[in-house]
């Protein structure tokens, strides 16, 4: 009897140690899940802000596209504008000529 009291706290003293070790084996993955939350949280953060820098990119292009044309139909116009004030200027030179 004394020998199964003996053999049964041991074996009690054994689940403790198994228990304890559980527990430090429970806490290390919950401090690795927290950190790979935070690295998850992290990467969500820096793949937003892509986005949104990708966004104000292609924005900033179209704008550009944009402008460029209006400034292109704003050369064209001022070069006739230019060619028709040098027209202007060879016939009063010719009508001062005669």
């Amino acid at each position: 009897m004394e020998r199964e009291f003996k053999r049964l706290t041991e074996n009690v003293n054994d689940i403790k140690s198994l228990i304890a070790a559980f527990n430090e084996t429970l806490e290390n993955i919950e401090n690795r899940l927290s950190r790979l939350e935070k690295m998850d949280s992290i990467e969500h953060r820096v793949t937003v802000n892509q986005i949104d820098l990708s966004d104000i990119k292609e924005s900033l292009e179209r704008i550009e596209e944009t402008h460029k044309s209006d400034i292109h139909h704003i050369s064209r116009r001022l070069d006739s504008h230019l060619v028709k004030i040098a027209k202007a200027e060879e016939d009063i030179l010719m009508l001062k000529d005669k």
